[in-house]
């Protein structure tokens, strides 16, 4: 099973800006999609963005615009540019990736992006 591992997040004042990384282990598997899913206290986790293997992206309204999701296929990586953080943004956010052909999904541990003052 595909091991996915994230970084990059934290504490940043509303306006500002970080980058999330997450990192495939695929033990010789193929990864057709790869996304942020984010989930905040209370609320079921979504979806944020997600990007297919050509490059394909799907964005959640609230974010487009504000954050661009990107792909390196030779690394196995995925990343999540955010940019002008909202308060509304806090959440844990899940790095997924999900197998071809058998779409079988794998989950991060989660990182912690908290905007605030």
């Amino acid at each position: 099973q595909v091991q996915l591992v994230e970084s990059g997040g934290g504490l940043v004042q509303p306006g500002g800006s970080l980058k999330l990384s997450c990192a495939a282990s695929t033990y010789g598997a193929s990864i057709n999609y790869m996304g942020w899913y984010r989930q905040a206290p209370g609320k079921q986790r979504e979806s944020v963005a997600v990007i297919s293997q050509s490059g394909g992206k799907r964005y959640l309204s609230s974010v487009t615009g504000r954050f661009t999701i990107s792909r390196d296929n030779a690394k196995n990586a995925v990343y999540l540019q955010m940019n002008s953080l909202k308060p509304e943004d806090t959440a844990v956010y899940y790095c997924n990736a999900r197998e071809a052909p058998t779409d079988v999904g794998s989950w991060g541990q989660g990182t912690q992006v908290t905007v605030s003052s």
